[in-house]
């Protein structure tokens, strides 16, 4: 007997989050951070630097870009 193929389909249905507008806003907030992490690790010495700044916001930053681009994937169809 041969069994008829289904669809693939997200795991979570698409009416739960808005995926182009979350991807979007998670996506700007994490280049914005990034952004903000590269200036300031061009503009600080080495004299008034703050360690836990700089991990704070290389820690923070790529949350927000892994999952937007996650929820872009999501939204484009590939469903990882």
């Amino acid at each position: 007997m041969t069994q008829s193929a289904k669809p693939i389909s997200s795991p979570v249905p698409d009416a739960w989050y808005p995926l182009p507008t979350l991807a979007v806003l998670l996506l700007a907030f994490g280049l914005v951070i990034l952004a903000s992490f590269f200036i300031y690790e061009a503009t600080s010495s080495r004299k008034n630097c703050n360690l836990a700044k700089e991990l704070t916001t290389g820690a923070i930053a790529p949350v927000f870009l892994g999952f937007g681009s996650l929820f872009l994937l999501l939204s484009s169809g590939v469903y990882v």
